[in-house]
């Protein structure tokens, strides 16, 4: 097996063969996120007196110049599924010349918003863990990025199927979805001479999002209360 062969599919779809991330992971989410939702008191929006804000227009991002960084851009919207489709295409998306995996990791932070179905003091932390369990067992590991990044490497992330949906558990507010889709990863190397070589990999992943007025956006953004922002990606995909 040749040396580039035996590097392939490192990102989404080795998720569940690195026994290390799983064994870490399994520690801090059980602790935190997987401890059951039941135990938060139920949150209540006042929407009477709120005040409409325009619509964003089709195509408007939270940070124009994520893609000039070789990352995916975060959508303004409202469009659960196409946000989603946004958010697993990101966690997937990135050239290593033209940032560090810290910088890259410290965007996907920024799609973050805390779990409503939580209590307030918990919330925060909570978030922490998802963006935790982001970085244990769900991105590029650190050793394949320099890897990558050795032979100039770019990664670009295309969802490939229809989303399907599982229910949240313990979400009143009905805000909530899991998403589920086929994911394909083109991963791009240069050899000592410049020459490129792309070649295809394929995930299914899934992540939680909340499109409501719980949601926290992103300040100094288009982004507003209500608007897509994750709640958590998942090691492995949900299934109805």
């Amino acid at each position: 097996m040749s040396a580039a062969s035996g590097r392939r599919g490192r990102a989404w779809a080795i998720i569940g063969g690195i026994v290390l991330v799983v064994g870490f992971v399994a520690i801090i989410v059980a602790s935190t996120i997987s401890q059951s939702p039941g135990q938060a008191e139920p949150t209540h929006t006042d929407t009477a007196g709120a005040s409409s804000s325009p619509t964003p227009t089709p195509g408007t991002v939270v940070d124009p110049t994520a893609s000039a960084h070789g990352w995916a851009p975060e959508p303004v919207t409202t469009d659960a599924d196409a946000y989603i489709r946004a958010a697993l295409e990101a966690a997937s998306t990135f050239d290593t010349q033209k940032s560090t995996r810290d910088q890259w990791l410290s965007y996907l932070d920024s799609w973050f918003t805390p779990d409503t179905r939580y209590q307030e003091p918990d919330r925060a932390d909570r978030m922490k863990a998802a963006q935790l369990e982001l970085r244990q067992g769900v991105v590029l590991p650190r050793d394949d990025w320099d890897s990558l990044a050795a032979e100039n490497g770019r990664v670009v992330a295309v969802s490939a199927s229809e989303v399907t949906h599982v229910p949240v558990s313990g979400d009143a507010s009905g805000d909530m979805r899991i998403g589920t889709t086929d994911v394909t990863l083109t991963f791009t190397r240069s050899d000592a001479s410049g020459n490129e070589s792309s070649y295809d990999e394929h995930a299914r992943v899934s992540v939680q999002v909340l499109c409501g007025d719980g949601s926290l956006p992103t300040p100094d953004t288009p982004q507003t209360a209500g608007d897509c922002k994750v709640v958590r990606y998942f090691t492995e995909p949900m299934e109805p």
